[in-house]
């Protein structure tokens, strides 16, 4: 399909937003639906919207006014929203004549053919979701911080070993959700039946830092595990001293008694 939207118009505004997890998008109405991979469908007066399962909703030629509209729709099929929404905004000019690629934040596309707002899309989405969880792990590392200072200082608590567990769980929460559901590696769908968009995407991709601002997130993923996981076996290496400690601490006494005994039968 290569319906082409937005006739006539030589500027097109994308707003980008992440409101959660997941949206139900088999529950959304579809009767203006164009595309269905991802779920592209009418919107507005003139515009369209590309929604993403992962929570991530791409409005096209939208005013302000019918955005909040849409968006305070699209949220009855919400479970758990975002207490921040992550956004992201572009401004898309269609140039027949001109080569496709980005000029001075500006995204330059041949015309606003379906398969092409899909890329755009997909790559606006992406950039929201690894800004969230650029957000997220920044976070999880400045509280860890201090957890490893307090070891280091001796003033720990098993209040402080929950939490460290705690950030371990939402780092590999964090992977998983990005392997498993959003696949900010892989490639668009739309590429495997017009792979003549490739280099398009391409353009996008490198614009919008996707490659390395995924594989910054990884390492900051990795450090962040690693760095509680040495701290809790640092703990651990602790408690087992202790353990020894008061080991050694009863034979002693049980050596003395021993010896108390002893001195006091033989007196």
């Amino acid at each position: 399909m290569d319906t082409t939207l937005f006739a006539g118009r030589k500027r097109i505004r994308a707003n980008a937003v992440l409101l959660a997890d997941r949206i139900e998008t088999p529950l959304l109405d579809v009767t203006g639906r164009i595309a269905t991979t991802p779920l592209t469908i009418r919107a507005g007066s003139a515009g369209c919207v590309v929604v993403f399962r992962y929570g991530a909703v791409i409005m096209f030629g939208l005013e302000p006014i019918e955005e909040a509209a849409f968006l305070t729709d699209i949220k009855k099929l919400i479970n758990e929203p975002h207490e921040r929404l992550y956004q992201e905004q572009a401004e898309l000019e269609i140039d027949s004549a001109a080569d496709e690629r980005v000029v001075q934040g500006v995204i330059v596309l041949r015309d606003a053919g379906v398969e092409r707002l899909q890329l755009v899309a997909d790559v606006l989405a992406e950039s929201v979701v690894l800004e969230r969880y650029e957000d997220i792990i920044a976070k999880t590392f400045d509280r860890v911080e201090p957890l490893a200072a307090a070891l280091e200082r001796g003033n720990w608590t098993f209040r402080s070993s929950k939490k460290l567990l705690s950030h371990i769980g939402g780092a590999m929460l964090i992977e998983h959700k990005m392997v498993g559901r959003i696949e900010v590696a892989e490639k668009p769908e739309v590429l495997w039946e017009r792979v003549e968009l490739e280099p398009l995407y391409a353009r996008l991709a490198t614009e919008y830092e996707l490659r390395e601002r995924q594989a910054a997130l990884e390492r900051k993923l990795k450090l962040t595990s690693r760095t509680v996981e040495t701290v809790l076996d640092l703990l651990h290496h602790r408690r087992n001293l202790r353990v020894e400690w008061y080991i050694v601490i009863l034979i002693v006494v049980e050596i003395m008694l021993t010896l108390y005994e002893m001195f006091w039968r033989g007196h």
